[in-house]
């Protein structure tokens, strides 16, 4: 599962960066674009949402192809997991009427919404989005890389927004925002961004003058990292540690050699928690990280899907790494999330996001052979 998960967020990176290159892209900074302002590290940067829920709707999406709303849509469809759990978590829910329903939504209620997938919670089917006629479908960017779907659901009159790629917290942002046009729930976004930003100039704000332990990502047994131009780096740094992936000129998701890591010798070795223990070589016990037992494994659903929920990865960070500066904190970032646990559908009974499963990179169907390679046999 591990080593699935992290190949096909890389693909999910290869696809941005692949639309970019060949012209895809309306302008640059749009799909694998990096947070124009500094990280944590320096201060995080926040934008104000400037959505417009006003029909009909123009909105330019990540190949540069204009879409078109007449009126405020009734019935969308989420193309992949991580759609879905976009559109969960700004209140559009009651808009969705076909979404992928499987392991990777398992979080999700999607009561009698129809499946749009292959019976494996993954591969869309054109022709069960097509019967739905929905007003407009939500895809995440990995559908640039089965161009014959989109076709297919545009040539029956469909409109297909592709979200771009996010490789920052900024951008995860700035899908919030666009889903939030795109399904009428402007003020669901507002809300989502916003909470996002309070609960991260907190945690800015209390690790302004604090030493940033070296911290080493580990996805799967292979090695696989993720390096700079990745939001999950920016996730990393945002609380409070630094990557060992960019000391190592890492971009992207890539393996990184053992001997490596033993080199730069992390205070912290951080995994998902599809496993039980972290995937690293045994060379790696020797590191401080792992002989002084800083180890701790994260939300691998919420560490692989930019959406808001990535802010609670940030917060175990570092209540785990920062214990002291958490416990400063804390009761702020309560008070945001008594706050926001009394809007509707936003969050669950103690005030967290709902973290629904794998997200949309778990979709690039020209792929799937090479996944299948890299798939562990058990």
């Amino acid at each position: 599962m591990g080593n699935l998960r992290t190949t096909l967020l890389a693909a999910l990176l290869v696809v941005g960066t692949i639309a970019f290159a060949t012209g895809g892209v309306a302008a640059a900074g749009e799909v694998g674009a990096i947070a124009t302002e500094p990280t944590a590290s320096a201060g995080i940067a926040t934008q104000a949402i400037d959505a417009d829920c006003e029909f009909p709707l123009e909105r330019t999406d990540a190949r540069g192809e204009t879409i078109e709303l007449a009126d405020e849509p009734e019935a969308v469809v989420a193309l992949y997991p991580g759609d879905a759990q976009l559109a969960y978590q700004i209140g559009a829910e009651d808009r969705v009427v076909g979404m992928p329903v499987g392991p990777y939504t398992d979080d999700l209620e999607a009561g009698d919404r129809t499946d749009i997938t292959e019976d494996d919670g993954v591969t869309p089917v054109a022709e069960e989005i097509v019967a739905l006629d929905p007003d407009v479908v939500l895809a995440a960017n990995v559908a640039l890389a089965d161009e014959e779907l989109v076709d297919q659901l545009e040539d029956a009159g469909i409109p297909v927004y592709v979200l771009d790629t996010a490789t920052s917290i900024d951008d995860v942002r700035e899908n919030v925002e666009a889903t939030g046009e795109l399904t009428g729930e402007c003020g669901g976004a507002e809300e989502a961004i916003g909470r996002m930003d309070d609960r991260l100039a907190v945690i800015e704000d209390a690790l302004t003058d604090e030493e940033r332990p070296l911290a080493y990502y580990v996805s799967d047994d292979q090695g696989t990292t993720p390096g700079t131009e990745t939001f999950q780096h920016e996730v990393l740094t945002t609380a409070g540690l630094e990557n060992v992936a960019e000391r190592a000129d890492i971009e992207g998701w890539q393996e990184i050699s053992a001997e490596v890591v033993v080199d730069e010798d992390p205070e912290w070795i951080v995994y998902p928690d599809w496993t039980d223990e972290p995937p690293i070589a045994e060379s790696i016990e020797e590191t401080t990280a792992y002989q002084e037992g800083n180890v701790v494994a994260v939300d691998d659903d919420a560490m692989s899907q930019p959406a808001p929920g990535i802010v609670d990865v940030i917060v175990h960070l570092v209540e785990t790494v920062h214990p002291d500066v958490y416990a400063e904190i804390e009761g702020d970032l309560e008070s945001i999330d008594e706050v926001d646990s009394t809007d509707d559908g936003e969050t669950d009974g103690d005030g967290t996001f709902a973290i629904p499963g794998f997200g949309a990179a778990a979709a690039v169907i020209a792929l799937l052979s090479f996944v299948a390679v890299r798939t562990r046999s058990d």
